[in-house]
């Protein structure tokens, strides 16, 4: 154990997307790009939703609060990336490497219980719509997002309490981009199956309960409404498409990343892009395409601000 001690890992090397030269210009193009799109898209949102009357409903509420949460997540780790592709390779402390772990998923466990929680005002909204307002005060809506952040929070130190316990004495090349726990604790200089059955069950199992339970309100809510007009058969499905497409997209990647503890698949490192970066940009683009009242309330901010 002194020999540990004397040998510890202070900072770890990120070995980023490619190891070709070739093709870091290309990427850090791509990447930043994307990550422009991103930041744009959920301001956009953010913006639209707090400046148009119309639009202080508590769906828009929470989709304000989910491109926030989107806007932490992919600012978590994209900076890195990018940095990586103009100087490869990066590096990061060991202090830095803990805190971009509890950051990364304090704002995506925000955001996964957040998911759950716009999934139960879709469906107060679509069969108890005229007690909607009643159900969904306030005081309702803000009392359900301050329990999504401190669940996030709850699963962030978790997660930063299970690398903390664990010793690294070397090797320290994490083979991805940013850090976070399934890399970081095959580096440890120990045993390692209790800290990734850990893992599991905070990380993997949480997630894929949170989506059975989605898939199985969703599934109730869809055959119920087989029973209504078509007319408001179509509505309701255009209601709930947006938010089904996105727990997919966001809960998918996330149960393939941490429910496989134990191993590790070249699909890993594309599986880790979708979901850190391509699924917070086309959030905003997903929530806006179908959506009347956003598109047309972003019409009018941008003839404002033209006009300003």
């Amino acid at each position: 154990m002194h020999q540990e001690n004397d040998t510890m890992v202070t900072k770890f090397v990120l070995l980023g997307l490619s190891c070709s030269p070739e093709l870091q210009p290309v990427f850090f193009l791509l990447f930043f790009l994307l990550y422009l799109i991103t930041i744009l898209g959920n301001f956009l949102i953010m913006a639209t939703t707090a400046s148009d009357p119309r639009l202080q409903t508590p769906l828009y509420l929470f989709l304000r609060n989910l491109s926030f949460l989107d806007f932490c997540y992919i600012s978590v780790t994209a900076p890195k990336m990018l940095a990586g592709f103009l100087l490869p390779p990066q590096t990061i402390s060991y202090g830095g490497c803990v805190a971009q772990i509890f950051f990364f998923h304090f704002s995506g466990g925000t955001e996964i219980f957040l998911l759950t929680v716009m999934a139960y005002d879709r469906y107060v909204a679509i069969f108890h719509p005229l007690r909607y307002v009643t159900v969904m005060s306030r005081g309702v809506c803000v009392g359900l997002e301050t329990a999504s952040w401190v669940g996030g929070f709850i699963h962030s130190i978790v997660q930063v309490a299970i690398i903390l316990q664990l010793p690294f004495c070397g090797p320290n090349k994490l083979d991805n981009f940013y850090c976070d726990v399934p890399q970081v604790v095959k580096l440890a200089c120990t045993n390692t199956f209790t800290a990734e059955l850990l893992m599991v069950s905070n990380s993997g199992l949480v997630t894929l309960l949170c989506f059975v339970v989605l898939l199985i309100s969703y599934s109730v809510l869809l055959a119920k409404l087989r029973t209504r007009s078509s007319e408001g058969w179509s509505k309701a499905l255009s209601t709930c498409a947006s938010h089904i497409t996105v727990v997919t997209l966001t809960f998918g990647p996330c149960i393939y990343i941490y429910a496989h503890p134990f191993c590790t698949f070249p699909m890993d490192k594309a599986v880790s892009v979708i979901y850190t970066i391509i699924a917070p940009m086309l959030n905003p683009v997903i929530y806006t395409l179908r959506n009347k009242d956003m598109k047309s309330a972003m019409g009018k901010l941008w003839t404002q601000t033209w006009h300003c």
